[in-house]
Order: structure tokens, then sequence, then C-alpha cells
């Protein structure tokens, strides 16, 4: 057996665990706040934390975890250990050398890999992507993320920021995203772009229940929000998540159209809505996509659910020891 700590840095909740990477089972975990408002030295400090409390409880001795995999959610180069920004991140991190510092500081092999990328990588190799050499993974949440596996290898391209998928433009000549492009999918189905549809129409005064659900303040609709309003029967709610789910359908055929996938899975909370969503998304892709094979791909839902971060980053962190450059 072979034991890793994964670490998932969100912007919410920081989360440790000890993973047994043969398996994929968590042995114990720790959480807390992220509190990035105060700062990238108070964050770091609450993970070593984690990280060491995680390493002193328990049946292991320290010396049997191995290493430490952090799943951050922004851009890296994990050649270098680098994160090069974090656009949801107060201070957005720029050219923060974290697994330099936490190496130092932590005294154990550490190694970065985006959160996203680290999902796809669990999904792939304990969850919904199990037993395919072709798969392409998009995380729908506060934005839209994405990983792929081609020819039985996990893919990450250059620096490790190959699977961006939400920041595919899909209106050309759309509004601006924080990314600095325009028009990019994370504008059109991420959690917060379903929310503000939602936002929109109880401003105009349109008939739904999304308002009501909320006590019409307006800071409490969410994507959670309008779908439950979809599955009580508002279609208004329902619309909304259809015009989601056909520009994600766009984003998913281009993604098709380039990498021809053997299974296509779609993690993250916005992905609960399942068929409210998902059933627009297959739609789209049979309609625009007439050069690879649709009917031989299955479009499926994440099995890991919370825990794919977690046990992606110790996976990533194990390979990292075994094969530095893959």
């Amino acid at each position: 057996m072979e034991y890793f700590i994964g670490v998932d840095l969100g912007g919410t909740n920081l989360r440790a665990a000890i993973i047994d990477t043969d398996s994929g089972e968590i042995l114990c975990q720790r959480r807390s706040l992220t509190l990035a408002r105060e700062g990238q030295e108070a964050v770091i400090t609450r993970m070593l934390r984690l990280i060491e409390e995680l390493a002193s409880e328990g049946d292991l001795a320290p010396s049997e975890i191995k290493g430490v995999g952090i799943g951050v959610p922004g851009t890296l180069n994990i050649d270098q250990g680098l994160i090069l920004f974090l656009t949801n991140l107060p201070g957005q991190w720029r050219e923060v050398p974290l697994q330099q510092i936490m190496q130092e500081r932590s005294g154990y092999p550490v190694a970065l890999i985006n959160d996203v990328r680290a999902m796809t990588l669990s999904e792939w190799v304990f969850g919904a992507g199990r037993g395919v050499d072709n798969m392409a993974c998009f995380a729908i949440g506060t934005g839209i993320g994405g990983g792929f596996v081609l020819n039985g290898r996990f893919h990450l391209g250059n620096g490790g920021t190959a699977g961006e998928f939400g920041h595919q433009v899909v209106e050309i000549d759309g509004p601006s995203c924080g990314c600095g492009g325009r028009g990019c999918l994370e504008l059109y189905a991420s959690g917060p772009a379903i929310a503000a549809m939602g936002v929109k129409e109880v401003l105009h005064g349109h008939t739904t229940r999304i308002g009501e659900m909320v006590g019409y303040d307006l800071n409490r609709i969410t994507a959670d929000v309008i779908v439950q309003a979809a599955r009580e029967g508002d279609a208004l709610a329902a619309g909304i998540l259809g015009r989601a789910g056909v520009y994600l359908g766009i984003a998913v055929s281009n993604v098709v159209s380039i990498l021809s996938p053997q299974r296509v899975v779609f993690g993250g909370g916005v992905a609960q809505a399942g068929d409210l969503l998902l059933s627009y998304v297959r739609r789209t892709v049979r309609e625009r996509v007439h050069v690879v094979p649709v009917e031989t791909i299955e479009f499926t839902t994440a099995e890991l659910g919370d825990d794919a971060g977690l046990i992606g980053a110790a996976l990533w962190a194990r390979r990292r020891q075994v094969q530095p450059k893959s």
C-alpha cells in the first residue's frame, strides 16, 4: 500500500486526507475554512496544520506517508511547482512557489496539480472513467474546468494547463471574462452564470417561483435554487438550465470533435442537475457533431463526489515520484 496526503485548496474550504493510492480509500481527513481574505501566508499555515494533524493521528507512522499532492483552483506550472494565478482567491496568488514552500515547511515531497485535473485523474482511475483509454471530464461549479485522458495517458499539456474547457469561446461577441477573454463558456453555464440568469428573470417580473423560494432576496439565488425550482416544475427555471445546457453542449461538441473520447464525465455541483442540464448537452452534441461517431460516446456523471479532488491530488503526488515528467 502507498499512502499519500491529498489536499484540496478551495475558495471556501481547505480539505486534506490520507489516501491509500492503491485503492482510493480515504483513511482519515480534516478540513478548515480557507479564509483566503486573510492572505496566502495564513492559508498556507492552515494547510500545513492539516497535514501535521493527519500525519500524527491514526495507525500510520509519519514515515509511511510518502508525499503530499495539492489540488489548486487555478493556473499552474506543475514542472516548476509554481502557482501562476488563482482568479477566485484574493490577491490571485501570482507567481507563488507553493511546492517549494510546502516541501520546506512540511518535510514531505509535494506536487501541485489543478483541482479539476486532479478530479479527472481520480475519476479515470477509480470512478466514472474506469476502463476507457480516451476520456474528457468537465467540472461545472463556480467555474468550469476540465481534463482529459488520451490513448491511456493522463494528458496535462504545457506545464499542466491542458483542459481549460471553460474558457472556450462560445459567443464571439460575448462579454468579458475574468480570464481576459470574451464570450467564454463560464459566462453562460457556470453556477454563477445560471444564478445570474435567475436574478435577471426575477427582476424582470417574469412568472417563476425562484424569487418566492428565497424570500425575494436576490443574493440568495444560486444555481441550486434554480435546479430545485426546475425539479418542482418551474418552466422558467427549466428554461434557464436548458439554455446553459445548450452552451455547454457547444463546448462539449468542440471537445468531442477534437479528441473523440470514448466517455465524457460531468462533475461539480451544477452537474447534480442531471438530465435537467445534460439532456440538452447530449442533444446539442448530436445536432452539431457529424465527423466522429457520437453514438459510441458515453455521457455520464462523476462517481467520486467531493472526494475526487483529494484522491486525485494524492494520485498525482504518487505519479510525480515515480514519473517526474509524466
